[in-house]
C-alpha cells in the first residue's frame, strides 16, 4: 500500500494463474454481483454455497485485509444478511459480530443473500473510515470499484474451495481486471478463481471504456481510468507509465513477473461523498490507485510514478517473499509479521532507487528523497523497535507509527544496501539479496519471522546482521549520515519547493467558524507568495483567480494551489479592514531550506556508482 497525504493544518486529506473451472457446482462458492439494479446505492449478492457436512456454518466477511495494516470491518457494509433453502425459506441466521454470520441447518442451505453499502460515501464524514483504494464504489450506471473483500465473503473451513464469480453489469460499462472474463455476453462477466484469497485479490473497476495497453517483453500492461468530469484520459497518463514500466522490468531482472497487470485509475471528484484517500493498494497482479481529478497532469503522472511503482514492486515482497502469518493470512484475526521494514520499506526503496538507477530522477534528487524521509521520520518516536512496531501495528500506540513504514522502513532498506555494496566492494546490493531470498522462499513458501535476520545474515554479511539486530529489531536511531559517508556524500543543505499556505507544520491561515472565511493570521512573517501579491496579515481571503473559497472548499484551494507554478498570473479578492478589494500580480512560490546530502569524496565515486547505478 502506499497512502499519499496532503496536509494543511485546516484540511488533511488523508498474488496470478489463469484458471478454469474443474469442481462440480457443489463443490465450488458461486457468487453473484448485480450492477443493474441498484437501489439506494446499494448491490445485492447472490452466493450458493458448497455441500456442507456440519449441522452449521459460519459466514465472514474480512475484518483486515494484506496491504492495509488497519482493522476496517468491512461487515459494516453488509445488510439484509438472509439464508434459505431450495424451497425458498429463511434459515435461522445470528450475526456474532460485525463481520460474522452464524447459519443454523447448514446442510439445507441452498442460497445466501445480501446488500453491499459501498464505502466512498462515508470518506469525510469523520465515521470509521476505509482507505479509498481499499475501499468501494457504488454509482449505478457510472462507476463501480469492486475490491471484491468488500463484497464476497468465505465460508470457515471453505477459503480453499473454488470460486465462481458473476457480475451484471449495464451493457455500456466495461470491467476491468487482471482476471479473464470467460462469458462472451455483453451484460455479465464470469471469473473463475481456484480459492477466497485469489479472488479478493483481483479487483474490478466497471466504467464507461477508457483503457489503453501496451506490451513490457511478455507482459500486457492494461491501464483503465475512470474521470468523473473527463478531465483525464487513459492516453494522458500511459506514455509515462509505459516509461515508467520499462525502467522497473529493466531494474528488476531475474524476477519473473505476471503475465497481465491491470492498473484501475480513480480519479475523485472534489465534491462530497467521493473518495479522501490518496495512493494506492497492491494486488499480485494488479493495483487500484485514487488520486484526486483536479491535480495538474505534470504532478498527477508524477504522483503515478511514485505510487504505481510501489505498488509494482511488491511483486518481490510480501508477494514473492512474506512470512507465514502473511502466507497464511486470517481475514478476521489477523496476526501481524514483524517485517514491515521489508514488505512496505523495501517496497519504497525501490520504487525510487529504481528511478536514479534507471536515469529517471538525478542523483541529487534521490539524495533529497532520502533526506526528506529522514526529516520525516524524526518526526515520530525514532527510538521504536521497528519489528515491535511492525509486529503490533493494529494496536495503539504503534498503529500511529504506521506511516513510517514508508519513510524509516525505506531508510532502513537503503543501509542495508549500503552494508552490503560496501562490504562486497560494490559487486552486490539489497536487489540481489531479494533475489536469493526468493530463490530460498518465494510465493508458495513462507519463512518464520524470528528467522529472517539470521537468513538475510547468512545471505550477505556479518555487518548486515548486526545493523539489523541493532536498528531494527533495537531501539537506537540509525545515524544516517555514517552510512551515506560510506558511499562518499556528506550532509549539506538546499532548497526545496514550499507551500502557499504552510511553513513546515505551522500554517499561515485561520478559519472563522461562524462566517467559515479563510483567514491570514495575525503577528506571522509571511512568505513569498503573499508579500509578492500584496496580501497583509489579517486579510479575509475570499478568491483566487475568480474562484470563490470557504471553509467548505478549502480543500479544493490547497489542491489547485498545488499547480501554481511562479510567474503563473494571479488575482486573488480580498476584504480589509471591511472593505473588498482586489489584488493583480504573478504567483511567487516559496522555498524552504532543508537538509540534506550530496555527493563529496570521489575517490568513492565507484562504489557509489555500484550503488545507484549497477
Amino acid at each position: 500500500m502506499r497512502k499519499i497525504l496532503f496536509t494543511l493544518a485546516l484540511v488533511s486529506v488523508l498474488w496470478s494463474c489463469k484458471t478454469t473451472p474443474t469442481a462440480q457446482k457443489n463443490e465450488t462458492v458461486d457468487v453473484t454481483i448485480d450492477l443493474i439494479n441498484v437501489t439506494e446505492d446499494k448491490v445485492r449478492v447472490t452466493i450458493v454455497p458448497p455441500t456442507f457436512s456440519t449441522e452449521t456454518t459460519t459466514f465472514s466477511v474480512p475484518k483486515i485485509v494484506p496491504g492495509t495494516y488497519s482493522e476496517d470491518d468491512y461487515g459494516r457494509f453488509i445488510e439484509n444478511f438472509k439464508a434459505y433453502d431450495t424451497a425458498g425459506n429463511s434459515l435461522r441466521v445470528s450475526k456474532l459480530d460485525e463481520n460474522s454470520y452464524k447459519i443454523d441447518d447448514a446442510k439445507k442451505i441452498a442460497k445466501i443473500t445480501y446488500l453491499v453499502n459501498d464505502t466512498y460515501d462515508t470518506e469525510g464524514t469523520g465515521v470509521h473510515e476505509i482507505f479509498s483504494p481499499a475501499g468501494t464504489n457504488i454509482l449505478a450506471n457510472e462507476n463501480f470499484v469492486l475490491n471484491l473483500h468488500g463484497f464476497v465473503g468465505y465460508f470457515q473451513n471453505k477459503k480453499e474451495t473454488p470460486y465462481k464469480l458473476t457480475v451484471t453489469h449495464p451493457e455500456h460499462l466495461l470491467g476491468v481486471s487482471a482476471m479473464v472474463d470467460q462469458d462472451n455476453s455483453n451484460t455479465s462477466d464470469v471469473f473463475y478463481s481456484t480459492r477466497y484469497s485469489e479472488l479478493v485479490d483481483m479487483p474490478i473497476m466497471y466504467s464507461r471504456p477508457d483503457i489503453t495497453t501496451f506490451m513490457i517483453d511478455d507482459m500486457e500492461i492494461i491501464i483503465s481510468v475512470y474521470s468523473p468530469n473527463k478531465r483525464y484520459t487513459a492516453k494522458d497518463i500511459t506514455p509515462n507509465m509505459e516509461t515508467m514500466m520499462r525502467a522497473q522490468k529493466n531494474f528488476l531482472g531475474k524476477f519473473d513477473a505476471t503475465k497481465k497487470y491491470a492498473i484501475l485509475l480513480y480519479l475523485a471528484d472534489a465534491k462530497p461523498g467521493d473518495a479522501k484517500g490518496f495512493g494506492a493498494l497492491e494486488h499480485p497482479t494488479s493495483t487500484v490507485v485514487v488520486m484526486p481529478e483536479m491535480m495538474g497532469l505534470e504532478m498527477l503522472q508524477e504522483q503515478l510514478k511514485d505510487v504505481v511503482s510501489h505498488e509494482f514492486f511488491h511483486i518481490v515482497t510480501p508477494l514473492t517473499i512474506h512470512s507465514l502469518e502473511i502466507h497464511n493470512f486470517d481475514y478476521n484475526q489477523p496476526k501481524m509479521s514483524e517485517h514491515l521494514w521489508m514488505y512496505e520499506g523495501v517496497t519504497e526503496y525501490f520504487a525510487n532507487l529504481f528511478q536514479v538507477n534507471q536515469d529517471l530522477i538525478s542523483e541529487e534528487e534521490f539524495y533529497k528523497r532520502m533526506s526528506g524521509k529522514i526529516l520525516q521520520s524524526r518526526q515520530m518516536n525514532d527510538n521504536l523497535s521497528f519489528t515491535k512496531m511492525s509486529k503490533n501495528v493494529l494496536n495503539a500506540p504503534y498503529k500511529d507509527e504506521y506511516y513510517n513504514v514508508y519513510q524509516k522502513g525505506a531508510l532502513i532498506a537503503m543501509c542495508v544496501d549500503i552494508l552490503i555494496r560496501e562490504n562486497s566492494n560494490g559487486q552486490k546490493g539489497i536487489l540481489n539479496l531479494m533475489q536469493d531470498l526468493s530463490k530460498e522462499y518465494g510465493a508458495k513458501k513462507a519463512f518464520k519471522d524470528e528467522e529472517l535476520f539470521g537468513k538475510i545474515t547468512q545471505l550477505t554479511y556479518p555487518a548486515v546482521g548486526e545493523f539489523l539486530n541493532k536498528y531494527v529489531a533495537g531501539d537506537t536511531p540509525i545515524p544516517y549520515e555514517e552510512f551515506f559517508a560510506k558511499m562518499g556524500v556528506s550532509e549539506t543543505t538546499y532548497k526545496v519547493p514550499g507551500n502557499p499556505f504552510l511553513k513546515g507544520q505551522t500554517p499561515y491561515i485561520t478559519v472563522n467558524p461562524s462566517t467559515k472565511e479563510i483567514m491570514i493570521l495575525p503577528g506571522i512573517e509571511l512568505n513569498e507568495f503573499m508579500t509578492t501579491l500584496g496580501i497583509k496579515n489579517n486579510d479575509k481571503v475570499l478568491a483566487f483567480n475568480g474562484t470563490n473559497y470557504n471553509l467548505d472548499n478549502i480543500y479544493d484551494l490547497i489542491m489547485s494551489s498545488m499547480n501554481w507554478k511562479d510567474g503563473d498570473a494571479m488575482t486573488v479578492k480580498i476584504n480589509r479592514d471591511g472593505k473588498d478589494m482586489e489584488l493583480k500580480g504573478v504567483v511567487k512560490m516559496p522555498t524552504d531550506e532543508q537538509e540534506g546530502y550530496t555527493a563529496t569524496d570521489d575517490s568513492k565515486k565507484a562504489v557509489r556508482d555500484a550503488w545507484l547505478k549497477g
